[in-house]
């Protein structure tokens, strides 16, 4: 049985939930408002267990989920000794050293003998090593960690965001990032020598990850131009190319190829200019080079 371990709520629950769903491995129950502890899929020897996120880091490294899918913010709070198998794709956020907007305080050197709140003791303390500003006190908070410098708390905080929507909110001023954060599939490095279906999961995951920076381009191509078109499309080995059976005296090419979302809008422009027709863009569900 291979444990999963994911968020049981909060911004990474939903996106989690639908990249296992388009990956084939669907968790059955488990929503927002759920108490659901484990669930099952369509695979017999895969369970969930929902988590909370800054939980599933010691999950792993203890073995009690063979893999999950948390942030690295989150892995290195904990000091969690994980294999980092593969960046998600969502859920990226910063931790941001933030002063009161009325703070005289610029730079982070002035908050030497001042104190910082944080639920994130260890990366705080890690980034004024780093700094080598010394004699900061750390005062550890387990949430509302925006409002300490307006009563008193600390000087300044170490906080999480995404973007930047809440600082704003709550007159804070951003003076420097401590710590980009990703989301990440870990796993227990024992558990990876020896369940080989975890490679399973990371290539389900993998493909759909790699599907969504894709797309499916299908077209007829006259004869005397497709030497272009295949400069515009080489696709993954080449765009495939097969003789269209006209009913006109015109010879043409059905042309496919695989290309990158972000340049479809370019692509295509150069194709109508070179006389393709007929021109079809799809998603791709799955990719698996």
């Amino acid at each position: 049985m291979i444990r999963i371990a994911i968020p049981n709520k909060g911004r990474l629950h939903e996106p989690t939930l639908a990249l296992f769903k388009d990956a084939g491995l669907p968790v059955f129950g488990g929503g927002n408002e759920s108490r659901q502890l484990i669930s099952k899929t369509t695979d017999s020897e895969i369970m969930f267990i929902f988590a909370r996120a800054a939980d599933i880091p010691l999950y792993v490294e203890e073995g009690t989920a063979d893999i999950g899918i948390t942030g690295l913010d989150l892995v290195t709070e904990r000091k969690a000794d994980v294999d980092c198998l593969i960046d998600m794709k969502y859920g990226s956020s910063r931790l941001v050293l933030a002063v009161p907007e009325s703070s005289e305080i610029q730079k982070p050197e002035e908050l030497s003998g001042k104190r910082v709140a944080t639920e994130f003791p260890e990366i705080t303390k890690q980034y004024f090593e780093f700094k080598k500003i010394k004699n900061v006190e750390i005062v550890q908070v387990s949430g509302a960690c925006e409002m300490t410098p307006h009563i008193g708390v600390a000087e300044a905080i170490v906080d999480i965001t995404s973007s930047g929507t809440t600082m704003m909110i709550n007159k804070l001023r951003p003076m420097d990032i401590v710590f980009d954060s990703k989301v990440y599939l870990i796993a227990n490095k024992k558990s990876l020598k020896t369940q080989e279906k975890i490679r399973d999961v990371e290539t389900a995951l993998e493909s759909v990850l790699l599907a969504k920076t894709k797309r499916y381009i299908m077209m007829n191509v006259p004869a005397d131009v497709l030497h272009d078109v295949h400069k515009i499309l080489p696709g993954i080995n080449g765009p495939t190319v097969m003789e269209v059976q006209s009913s006109t005296d015109e010879k043409l090419y059905a042309v496919h190829a695989v290309v990158d979302a972000d340049s479809i809008f370019t692509v295509i422009r150069k194709l109508k200019i070179l006389g393709a027709r007929g021109i079809l863009v799809l998603p791709v569900e799955r990719l698996i080079p």
